[in-house]
Protein backbone atom coordinates (compact mmCIF):
# COMPACT_ATOMS: atom_id res chain seq x y z
CA UNK A 1 0.00 0.00 0.00
CA UNK A 2 0.97 3.41 -1.04
CA UNK A 3 -1.84 5.45 -0.17
CA UNK A 4 0.36 8.19 1.20
CA UNK A 5 3.01 8.30 -0.93
CA UNK A 6 4.18 11.82 -1.77
CA UNK A 7 2.60 13.11 1.44
CA UNK A 8 3.75 14.59 4.44
CA UNK A 9 2.58 13.51 7.68
CA UNK A 10 3.66 15.42 11.13
CA UNK A 11 3.07 12.99 14.42
CA UNK A 12 3.43 14.99 17.94
CA UNK A 13 4.50 12.55 20.68
CA UNK A 14 6.49 10.40 18.01
CA UNK A 15 9.38 9.02 19.95
CA UNK A 16 6.88 6.15 21.70
CA UNK A 17 3.97 4.52 22.18
CA UNK A 18 1.28 5.10 19.71
CA UNK A 19 3.15 8.24 17.88
CA UNK A 20 6.08 6.22 16.75
CA UNK A 21 3.49 3.35 15.87
CA UNK A 22 1.56 5.94 13.41
CA UNK A 23 4.97 7.08 12.07
CA UNK A 24 5.84 3.71 11.14
CA UNK A 25 3.08 2.76 9.62
CA UNK A 26 2.43 6.08 8.06
CA UNK A 27 5.94 5.45 6.19
CA UNK A 28 5.17 2.11 5.42
CA UNK A 29 2.25 3.55 3.17
CA UNK A 30 5.05 5.97 1.23
CA UNK A 31 4.79 9.40 3.53
CA UNK A 32 7.28 11.08 4.44
CA UNK A 33 7.12 11.85 8.00
CA UNK A 34 8.09 14.52 10.54
CA UNK A 35 8.98 13.12 14.35
CA UNK A 36 7.79 15.38 16.78
CA UNK A 37 8.91 14.97 20.79
CA UNK A 38 11.30 16.42 23.80
CA UNK A 39 13.26 13.35 23.28
CA UNK A 40 15.22 14.83 20.28
CA UNK A 41 18.13 11.64 20.18
CA UNK A 42 15.39 9.39 20.23
CA UNK A 43 14.05 10.57 17.20
CA UNK A 44 17.02 10.93 15.30
CA UNK A 45 17.42 7.15 16.28
CA UNK A 46 13.49 6.21 15.06
CA UNK A 47 14.11 8.60 12.08
CA UNK A 48 17.24 6.22 11.00
CA UNK A 49 15.60 3.06 11.90
CA UNK A 50 12.36 4.33 9.32
CA UNK A 51 14.96 5.67 6.73
CA UNK A 52 17.05 2.35 6.77
CA UNK A 53 13.52 0.21 5.66
CA UNK A 54 11.50 2.92 4.04
CA UNK A 55 11.88 4.66 1.09
CA UNK A 56 11.04 7.75 2.65
CA UNK A 57 12.74 11.08 4.12
CA UNK A 58 12.42 11.52 7.91
CA UNK A 59 12.80 14.85 9.66
CA UNK A 60 13.33 14.55 13.74
CA UNK A 61 12.16 17.78 15.29
CA UNK A 62 13.25 18.35 19.40
CA UNK A 63 9.53 19.61 20.13
CA UNK A 64 7.40 20.50 23.65
CA UNK A 65 4.14 20.77 22.20
CA UNK A 66 3.35 22.92 25.96
CA UNK A 67 5.27 25.45 24.24
CA UNK A 68 3.84 27.62 21.43
CA UNK A 69 6.90 28.41 20.14
CA UNK A 70 8.03 24.89 19.42
CA UNK A 71 5.35 24.82 17.99
CA UNK A 72 5.47 27.40 15.11
CA UNK A 73 8.73 25.80 14.81
CA UNK A 74 7.86 22.31 13.99
CA UNK A 75 5.57 23.44 11.54
CA UNK A 76 8.22 26.07 9.96
CA UNK A 77 11.07 23.04 9.73
CA UNK A 78 8.27 20.51 8.28
CA UNK A 79 7.37 23.73 5.47
CA UNK A 80 11.09 24.18 5.04
CA UNK A 81 12.08 20.91 4.52
CA UNK A 82 9.07 19.35 2.54
CA UNK A 83 6.95 22.62 1.09
CA UNK A 84 3.78 20.91 2.50
CA UNK A 85 1.83 19.10 5.16
CA UNK A 86 -0.88 16.69 4.31
CA UNK A 87 -1.61 14.97 7.80
CA UNK A 88 -1.24 16.61 11.46
CA UNK A 89 -1.17 13.22 14.26
CA UNK A 90 -2.20 15.55 17.37
CA UNK A 91 -0.69 12.65 19.37
CA UNK A 92 1.57 13.97 22.27
CA UNK A 93 0.10 13.41 25.64
CA UNK A 94 0.28 12.69 28.89
CA UNK A 95 -1.93 11.16 31.91
CA UNK A 96 -2.54 11.59 35.85
CA UNK A 97 -3.53 9.05 38.22
CA UNK A 98 -4.62 10.71 41.48
CA UNK A 99 -7.78 11.90 43.03
CA UNK A 100 -8.61 15.48 42.78
CA UNK A 101 -9.14 16.33 46.76
CA UNK A 102 -5.66 15.42 47.22
CA UNK A 103 -3.43 16.93 44.04
CA UNK A 104 -1.70 20.09 42.98
CA UNK A 105 -3.57 22.05 40.57
CA UNK A 106 -0.29 21.97 38.76
CA UNK A 107 -1.24 18.67 37.67
CA UNK A 108 -4.41 19.67 36.26
CA UNK A 109 -2.43 22.90 34.08
CA UNK A 110 0.20 20.47 32.80
CA UNK A 111 -2.34 18.38 31.57
CA UNK A 112 -4.16 21.07 29.88
CA UNK A 113 -1.28 22.17 28.50
CA UNK A 114 -0.14 19.29 26.94
CA UNK A 115 -3.50 17.57 25.76
CA UNK A 116 -5.26 20.62 24.64
CA UNK A 117 -2.96 23.32 24.23
CA UNK A 118 -0.70 20.96 22.52
CA UNK A 119 -3.21 20.21 20.22
CA UNK A 120 -4.37 23.84 19.60
CA UNK A 121 -1.08 25.40 18.97
CA UNK A 122 0.18 22.72 16.41
CA UNK A 123 -3.28 22.94 14.56
CA UNK A 124 -3.13 26.61 14.27
CA UNK A 125 0.38 26.66 12.87
CA UNK A 126 -0.47 23.99 10.55
CA UNK A 127 -3.88 25.10 9.11
CA UNK A 128 -3.14 26.89 6.49
CA UNK A 129 -0.90 24.28 5.00
CA UNK A 130 -3.50 21.66 5.53
CA UNK A 131 -6.26 23.75 4.01
CA UNK A 132 -3.85 24.59 1.03
CA UNK A 133 -3.15 20.37 0.60
CA UNK A 134 -7.23 19.88 1.62
CA UNK A 135 -5.06 17.34 4.36
CA UNK A 136 -5.88 15.67 7.59
CA UNK A 137 -5.68 17.23 11.25
CA UNK A 138 -6.46 14.22 13.80
CA UNK A 139 -6.53 14.31 17.68
CA UNK A 140 -6.14 11.32 19.06
CA UNK A 141 -8.07 11.58 22.17
CA UNK A 142 -10.08 8.84 24.45
CA UNK A 143 -13.00 7.48 25.79
CA UNK A 144 -12.01 9.62 28.81
CA UNK A 145 -13.23 12.17 26.29
CA UNK A 146 -16.38 11.67 26.51
CA UNK A 147 -16.94 9.72 29.79
CA UNK A 148 -15.44 11.07 33.17
CA UNK A 149 -13.05 8.72 34.73
CA UNK A 150 -11.96 8.91 38.25
CA UNK A 151 -8.99 9.33 39.16
CA UNK A 152 -8.23 11.46 35.83
CA UNK A 153 -9.99 14.70 36.01
CA UNK A 154 -7.25 16.53 34.57
CA UNK A 155 -6.65 13.91 31.72
CA UNK A 156 -10.97 13.77 31.54
CA UNK A 157 -11.31 17.19 30.78
CA UNK A 158 -8.55 17.81 28.51
CA UNK A 159 -9.83 15.43 26.29
CA UNK A 160 -13.13 16.52 26.60
CA UNK A 161 -11.52 20.39 25.60
CA UNK A 162 -9.87 18.44 22.59
CA UNK A 163 -13.18 17.00 21.52
CA UNK A 164 -15.25 19.80 21.74
CA UNK A 165 -12.62 22.03 20.09
CA UNK A 166 -11.97 19.74 16.58
CA UNK A 167 -15.79 19.03 16.13
CA UNK A 168 -16.10 23.03 15.97
CA UNK A 169 -12.99 22.83 13.59
CA UNK A 170 -14.47 20.51 11.64
CA UNK A 171 -17.86 22.50 11.07
CA UNK A 172 -16.54 25.36 10.56
CA UNK A 173 -14.44 23.56 7.52
CA UNK A 174 -17.42 21.53 6.34
CA UNK A 175 -16.78 23.21 2.62
CA UNK A 176 -13.15 23.86 2.76
CA UNK A 177 -12.22 20.77 2.12
CA UNK A 178 -10.09 20.04 5.72
CA UNK A 179 -10.68 16.46 7.03
CA UNK A 180 -11.26 16.62 10.73
CA UNK A 181 -10.78 13.38 12.81
CA UNK A 182 -11.05 12.13 16.29
CA UNK A 183 -9.30 9.28 17.40
CA UNK A 184 -10.25 7.01 20.71
CA UNK A 185 -8.27 4.23 21.19
CA UNK A 186 -9.49 3.34 24.76
CA UNK A 187 -7.07 1.15 26.72
CA UNK A 188 -3.91 0.86 24.70
CA UNK A 189 -0.37 -0.81 25.87
CA UNK A 190 2.10 1.85 26.55
CA UNK A 191 3.55 3.54 28.70
CA UNK A 192 0.97 6.62 29.75
CA UNK A 193 0.34 4.82 33.05
CA UNK A 194 3.61 4.48 33.72
CA UNK A 195 4.40 8.26 32.94
CA UNK A 196 1.06 9.59 34.38
CA UNK A 197 1.41 12.33 37.01
CA UNK A 198 0.63 12.02 40.48
CA UNK A 199 -0.77 14.06 43.43
CA UNK A 200 2.27 16.26 43.37
CA UNK A 201 2.92 16.09 39.19
CA UNK A 202 5.78 13.15 39.65
CA UNK A 203 5.79 10.20 36.92
CA UNK A 204 3.95 7.06 38.73
CA UNK A 205 6.79 4.79 36.99
CA UNK A 206 4.34 2.08 36.97
CA UNK A 207 1.07 0.79 35.60
CA UNK A 208 -1.91 0.45 37.22
CA UNK A 209 -3.38 -1.89 35.00
CA UNK A 210 -3.39 -5.12 32.97
CA UNK A 211 -1.54 -4.03 29.77
CA UNK A 212 -1.62 -7.68 28.63
CA UNK A 213 -5.02 -6.85 27.71
CA UNK A 214 -5.05 -3.91 25.55
CA UNK A 215 -5.06 -3.01 21.99
CA UNK A 216 -1.42 -2.35 21.11
CA UNK A 217 0.08 0.56 19.69
CA UNK A 218 0.32 -0.96 16.45
CA UNK A 219 -2.85 -2.17 16.27
CA UNK A 220 -4.02 1.21 16.92
CA UNK A 221 -1.83 3.16 14.59
CA UNK A 222 -3.12 1.15 12.13
CA UNK A 223 -6.91 1.88 12.77
CA UNK A 224 -6.02 5.56 12.50
CA UNK A 225 -3.96 5.01 9.75
CA UNK A 226 -6.60 3.44 7.79
CA UNK A 227 -9.24 6.10 9.17
CA UNK A 228 -7.58 9.31 7.47
CA UNK A 229 -7.17 6.91 4.49
CA UNK A 230 -11.01 6.50 4.20
CA UNK A 231 -11.45 10.87 5.82
CA UNK A 232 -13.19 8.99 8.99
CA UNK A 233 -15.18 11.01 11.18
CA UNK A 234 -14.52 9.38 14.21
CA UNK A 235 -13.06 6.50 15.50
CA UNK A 236 -13.92 4.21 18.61
CA UNK A 237 -11.79 1.67 18.70
CA UNK A 238 -13.28 -0.78 21.24
CA UNK A 239 -16.43 -2.50 21.79
CA UNK A 240 -16.21 -1.52 25.23
CA UNK A 241 -15.57 2.33 24.54
CA UNK A 242 -18.75 2.33 22.06
CA UNK A 243 -20.54 0.74 24.43
CA UNK A 244 -19.70 3.19 27.52
CA UNK A 245 -20.27 6.11 24.86
CA UNK A 246 -23.79 4.85 23.80
CA UNK A 247 -24.63 3.96 27.09
CA UNK A 248 -23.39 7.10 28.74
CA UNK A 249 -26.09 8.78 26.92
CA UNK A 250 -28.92 6.16 27.60
CA UNK A 251 -28.20 5.72 31.64
CA UNK A 252 -25.31 7.76 32.35
CA UNK A 253 -25.84 6.68 36.57
CA UNK A 254 -25.62 3.25 35.74
CA UNK A 255 -22.26 4.01 33.66
CA UNK A 256 -21.16 6.09 36.82
CA UNK A 257 -21.41 2.57 38.80
CA UNK A 258 -20.09 0.66 35.74
CA UNK A 259 -16.75 2.89 35.67
CA UNK A 260 -16.88 3.21 39.34
CA UNK A 261 -16.55 -0.46 39.57
CA UNK A 262 -13.58 -1.38 36.78
CA UNK A 263 -11.53 1.42 38.44
CA UNK A 264 -11.82 0.04 41.69
CA UNK A 265 -10.35 -3.13 40.59
CA UNK A 266 -7.23 -1.51 39.72
CA UNK A 267 -3.81 -1.84 41.32
CA UNK A 268 -3.52 -0.05 44.17
CA UNK A 269 -7.09 1.50 43.65
CA UNK A 270 -7.92 5.20 44.24
CA UNK A 271 -11.32 4.44 44.99
CA UNK A 272 -12.84 1.97 47.45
Amino acid sequence: MEDFKNKVVIVTGASSGIGRACAIEFATRGADIVLAARQYQTLNELAAEIESQYSVRVLPVACDVSIEEDCKRLVDQALAEFNRIDVLVNNAGISMRALFKDLDLDVLRSLMDVNFWGTVYCTKYALPALLKSKGSVVGVSSIAGYRGLPGRTGYSASKFAMNGFMESLRVENLKTGLHVMVACPGFTASNIRATALDVNGQQHGETSMEEGKMMTAEEVATVIVNGVSKKKRTLIMTQQGKLAVLMNKIIPSWVDRKVFDLFAKEKNPLIK
